[in-house]
C-alpha cells in the first residue's frame, strides 16, 4: 500500500486482516508496528515467528481509544487517569496490571500488559476499523535497529506478513517511554521522548528509573530468572550490520578521537561511517538515529563511530540507551 495512494479502503483492508488473525505492518508516531489481534494467541504467535523475537519478550497493546483501555486491565488509579489525560495519544505505554482475557503469548507470560493509545490517525484507524486492540512490537526482524520509514519495514518483512501499509516517515523515531504503573512507585522500564521529569510533573510525584538502564553492559539472554516487562530490557537490540563504538567525552575530544579512528581505519582499507548529531539537539537525534543506522548498513561500512550525547537530557537519555545497545556496548571514553 503506497502512502501517496493510501485511502480508507486500504485501512479497512488491513483491519479486516488483523480481524481474520493475519498481521499487517503500519506506521505510528514512534516506529512502524508489526501488528496481530493481541486477545488472539495464534496470531501473536505469528509475530513472534515473523520477527523471530523471544516469546519471553512481552509485547505493548495498541489502543484506538483511551476508554479500551478497560478491556485490558481490571482497575485504575488517580495516576493512570492522570498519564492518560495528559499524554494519550501519544509516545506513552502504561504497563498494568492484565485481566485473564489477555493471552499469555502477548504478555510474556507476566500478569501485567504494556498498553498505549498511538499517535497516528492511520494507527488510530487501523485499530477502530479491526474491532480489536492490536498487540505490535516493532516490524523489523529482531535485533535489528527499528523501522521508521516504509522502506526499512519492506526491507526486513517483505514476504513474512501479510500487509504493509507503506505510510509517512515516523515522527518521533524512537519507541515509547514504558512506565510501570503496576505498582506502589511508577518506573520507567524504557526510555522516551516523554521524560521522566514530565512525568512527575503531570502526577505531582517522583518517578523511579528502573535500575538496568544505567547498566552499561548486555543482559544475559541465557538468564531465565529476569523476566523482562518491557521490551529492550533483555535482549540484543537495533544492532546494525557492522561494528559500532560509541565515544564518549568532551565534544573537541570526542570528534579528534572520530577523526583519529576513521583515518586509522581507513587506511586499513575499511570503509567508516559516522553518526555525530549536534550537541543539543536530542529531538533531531531520536528522529534520525535508527534512520541512520538503517541507511549505514545499505552503505555496507564496516565500522560505525557514534558520538554519545548528554544523557542528563531526559531525550538525550533516552537515546543514549538506544546508542549504547546499537553498540553492544562497545564504549570508548576520551
Amino acid at each position: 500500500m503506497d502512502t501517496k495512494l493510501l485511502t480508507e479502503k486500504d485501512i479497512k483492508e488491513a483491519a479486516k486482516i488483523i480481524k481474520n488473525g493475519g498481521l499487517v505492518a503500519f506506521p505510528t508516531e514512534t516506529v512502524y508496528g508489526l501488528g496481530a489481534d493481541a486477545l488472539n494467541p495464534e496470531a501473536v504467535a505469528k509475530v513472534y515467528e515473523a520477527k523471530g523475537r523471544p516469546s519471553d519478550n512481552p509485547m505493548i497493546v495498541h489502543i484506538g481509544k483511551a476508554s479500551n483501555i478497560g478491556e485490558l486491565t481490571p482497575r485504575l488509579n488517580s495516576d493512570i487517569v492522570t498519564l492518560i489525560e495528559n499524554f494519550w495519544p501519544g509516545p506513552l505505554t502504561l504497563v498494568v496490571k492484565r485481566k485473564p482475557s489477555v493471552p499469555d503469548r502477548t504478555t510474556g507470560g507476566l500478569d501485567t500488559v504494556g498498553v498505549r493509545m498511538p499517535d497516528s490517525p492511520i494507527a488510530l484507524d487501523l485499530i477502530n476499523w479491526s474491532g480489536c486492540p492490536i498487540a505490535a512490537p516493532s516490524a523489523n526482524l529482531s535485533g535489528k535497529p527499528s523501522p521508521t520509514r516504509a522502506v526499512d519495514v519492506i526491507e526486513d518483512l517483505k514476504g513474512k506478513v501479510d500487509a504493509i501499509i507503506q505510510g509517512p516517515d515516523c515522527r518521533v523515531g524512537i519507541e515509547s517511554t514504558v512506565l510501570d504503573v503496576s505498582g506502589e512507585t511508577p518506573t520507567i522500564l524504557r526510555p522516551g521522548i516523554i521524560t521522566p521529569e514530565s512525568i512527575e510533573a503531570a502526577i505531582g510525584k517522583k518517578v523511579a528509573v528502573d535500575p538496568a538502564l544505567y547498566i552499561n553492559r548486555p543482559r544475559d539472554v541465557n538468564d531465565e530468572e529476569f523476566k523482562p516487562k518491557s521490551p529492550g530490557m533483555k535482549y540484543r537490540h537495533y544492532a546494525p550490520k557492522a561494528d559500532m563504538i560509541v565515544i564518549e567525552g568532551g565534544r573537541d575530544k570526542v570528534k579528534a578521537e572520530i577523526e583519529r579512528l576513521r583515518g586509522l581505519n581507513e587506511r586499513m582499507g575499511n570503509k567508516v561511517g559516522v553518526i555525530l548529531f549536534e550537541e543539543k539537539a536530542f529531538i533531531e537525534a531520536a528522529h534520525d538515529f535508527f534512520a541512520r543506522l538503517r541507511d549505514l548498513d545499505r552503505e555496507d561500512v564496516d565500522l560505525i563511530l557514534a558520538g554519545a550525547l548528554s544523557d542528563t537530557d531526559g531525550v538525550g537519555f533516552a537515546v543514549m540507551n538506544r546508542m549504547l545497545k546499537s553498540a553492544g556496548y562497545n564504549i570508548v571514553r576520551v
